[in-house]
């Protein structure tokens, strides 16, 4: 059985769709997946580094494929140097609580083994009543 990919579960697609492959998923508790920068670009803005958490972390939470969610909060962001082009990221979230459709969520991106970036967020997942 192959692993499921990020369009899988999102309804994000190119340019949106920033995660490349799920590597690990525990549905409910938490996920690692894995983000190319393109050779040639000016790097990658932290502000990419908060949605492949948000979405992996949304990948995470969600009860089936294609749920639907929101990035409702960012908490405590922080951004360790730069991420450059050709770099390979690591992004991993880990589900801190649950209550109800909102779910807080703890992630981190490294490149290349450095640290990159970490958050906690708040996502409510599922689809809008």
């Amino acid at each position: 059985m192959h692993s499921p990919a990020p369009w899988d579960f999102l309804p994000h697609r190119y340019p949106f769709l920033v995660l490349d492959r799920i590597i690990a998923r525990e549905p409910g508790q938490s996920a690692t997946a894995l983000m190319r920068t393109t050779a040639g670009t000016r790097g990658c803005s932290p502000l990419l580094l908060l949605e492949a958490m948000a979405q992996l972390g949304g990948i995470v939470a969600a009860d089936d494929a294609n749920g639907g969610g929101i990035l409702a909060a960012v908490d405590h962001a922080d951004f360790h140097g730069t991420v450059e082009a050709g770099d390979s990221l690591t992004v991993s979230v880990t589900v801190v609580k649950s209550f109800g459709p909102l779910h807080l969520v703890a992630g981190e991106v490294t490149a290349d083994g450095r640290p990159a970036a970490s958050a906690t967020i708040t996502l409510k997942v599922g689809t809008p009543r």
